[in-house]
């Protein structure tokens, strides 16, 4: 889908629908999700028969971290195992769904805030595949990756993204995918398989979070370095917290809110994650 006419045919088709394609934040957790039935994992395939069967699915992964915004704009992106230390039966994981080089066009082309460069070298991360495979098992519908520039803050990401919400209208799933609450040199290891172990600073940041989202009080969650101390213990590191601010920044006027998979591992983590619309 490369040549003009078919940019054309592509778009012609994604005409703008009456109802609104919801918007996701997942916490995505252990690559291992990917794999292994879990309570994250089965409701991640339930999550695909509450909504719209979508056109396209857009990523916005913790784990394509760049210097400057790139969308994947390939045929059919790789499965990238970015990852070490797990079992052999993780890294035979092939997700071979398509991609869309037209929809990565028309992206581009919404976004104004920034240049945004077609990527043909990328593919998709396990933020987005361990998740995706869940949902669409069948992988027959087309998956691309936008990119977090790390050299912007959280206002600059929450922004970019609503220059995306007409893709909303097309029937384009768009996903924030990273956690909440992501603190790996916290993490007590002795206590993962204990259920919903939280420290009490990763359960107090959680629900302040909810309790923005749901009241959409948004600025709070884009300035969180003023939350204090236990912000930032949440968040040491921007990467995996980023991505909700593309799913919030696509919120809606009339979109309900709901959370799903609102739990904690390990103490320092939380697989929170959030539906609007």
């Amino acid at each position: 889908m490369t040549t003009l006419s078919a940019f054309k045919s592509f778009t012609d088709h994604l005409q703008q629908q009456e109802q609104l394609m919801p918007v996701l934040f997942v916490g995505h957790g252990s690559p291992m999700n990917g794999i292994e039935d879990t309570e994250f994992s089965r409701r991640w395939t339930k999550m695909a028969t509450e909504i719209p069967v979508p056109k396209a699915v857009l990523v916005i992964s913790a784990h394509w971290f760049t210097s400057g915004t790139k969308i994947t704009a390939m045929d059919f992106p790789k499965t990238i195992h970015d990852f070490g230390g797990f079992p052999k039966e993780l890294f035979a994981v092939q997700y071979p769904a398509p991609g869309n080089p037209a929809l990565a066009k028309e992206t581009v082309g919404l976004i104004h805030s920034a240049n945004v460069e077609l990527d043909h070298d990328w593919g998709l991360d396990h933020g987005t595949w361990t998740i995706i495979r869940h949902m669409y098992p069948d992988a027959n519908i087309p998956v691309l990756q936008l990119s977090i520039d790390y050299t912007k803050g959280a206002q600059y990401h929450y922004d970019l993204a609503k220059e995306m919400y007409s893709l909303r209208k097309k029937g384009v799933l768009i996903i924030g995918s990273g956690n909440m609450v992501h603190n790996l040199g916290m993490v007590a290891w002795d206590k993962l398989n204990d259920k919903e172990y939280a420290y009490d600073w990763a359960a107090n940041m959680n629900n302040k979070f909810k309790e923005f989202i749901q009241n959409g009080n948004h600025n709070p969650l884009i300035n969180y370095s003023g939350l204090g101390k236990e912000a930032l213990l949440a968040i040491p590191t921007p990467e995996h917290y980023l991505p909700l601010m593309y799913t919030l920044g696509l919120n809606g006027p009339k979109d309900s809110i709901s959370f799903f998979n609102d739990k904690a591992v390990g103490g320092s983590l939380t697989m929170t994650s959030v539906k609007l619309g």
